[in-house]
């Protein structure tokens, strides 16, 4: 008798965790995340009341630990200097000092973006046909928009690309109403878009398409709390909106506000990311 499929789940399209009936009795289950995240697939023996883990090779632990140290920091950071950059144009007149922070701390934020794409990329793959991972040769870049991992990495990256738009057209001076916004708002709201839509996938992951609440999952707990902070960097874009009648932004002090609290998830996040490890 040969391991048997015995239950696909997932959210539309995208299967998310896999069952297998072992021959030799039990059950192992893949889950995209813990594949990716911690190069690891549960395994329960026939009778037993416990599960244990089967993981990838040494090596590819090792890449996955490097890659997602990477974007821990590198969310870290950049969520750091947003709300640095948030805080210095809340409280002080200093529009270009801000504006050099933010575009820092979203150098940072694409970084991070890239490096856990590159790690969805290089994640353990599933064999169906006997419960196991399977390491393939390491790629810089490949184009799956079958895997919800990736979807969710690579729409992630997108938007810190988008974000870098508007932070270097921040640096723009004398620009009227009109140009504000087609220049700086518009890939704001792009981008903050794109956090929502990743974060969402993210959460259809961990949560295999159904709502879900999961207080012992620290994978739970980082996409939820990054979820949280794109839903804040969208209050702060929608805030920041320069009306043409008048030349003034909808709130100034929501939209720094928003950004700092947002900034913040995303760093609270980041730290959090660097203890989801193999």
């Amino acid at each position: 008798m040969r391991n048997s499929e015995e239950r696909a789940e997932g959210a539309g399209p995208f299967i998310t965790r896999l069952t297998w009936r072992l021959e030799e009795g039990g059950t192992a289950v893949w889950e995209s995340r813990a594949a990716r995240k911690r190069g690891t697939l549960a395994v329960r023996p026939e009778g037993a009341t416990e599960t244990s883990a089967r993981r990838a090779g040494a090596p590819a632990l090792d890449r996955l630990r490097k890659l997602n140290g990477v974007a821990a920091v590198s969310f870290t950071i950049g969520g750091a200097l947003f709300a640095l950059g948030a805080a210095l144009a809340q409280w002080s007149s200093g529009r270009t000092t801000s504006a050099t922070i933010y575009f820092t701390g979203g150098v940072f934020f694409t970084l991070g973006g890239y490096a856990s794409l590159v790690q969805a990329i290089n994640a353990p793959r599933r064999e169906s046909t006997a419960g196991s991972l399977t390491t393939h040769r390491f790629r810089w870049w490949s184009y799956e928009p079958g895997r919800i991992d990736w979807l969710s990495t690579f729409v992630l990256f997108a938007g810190t690309l988008v974000f870098g738009v508007n932070l270097l057209d921040s640096f723009l001076q004398g620009l009227t109403s009109r140009q504000l916004d087609r220049l700086v708002w518009a890939p704001d709201m792009i981008g903050c878009l794109l956090f929502l839509i990743s974060g969402h996938l993210a959460i259809a992951e961990i949560c295999h398409g159904r709502p879900c609440i999961h207080r012992r999952s620290l994978g739970w707990w980082i996409v939820a709390i990054n979820q949280l902070g794109s839903v804040l960097f969208m209050v702060s874009a929608v805030a920041a909106f320069t009306r043409p009648e008048t030349g003034s932004e909808i709130s100034v002090g929501v939209a720094n506000w928003g950004t700092l609290t947002g900034a913040l998830c995303f760093a609270v996040a980041g730290v959090l990311q660097a203890y989801e490890r193999p």
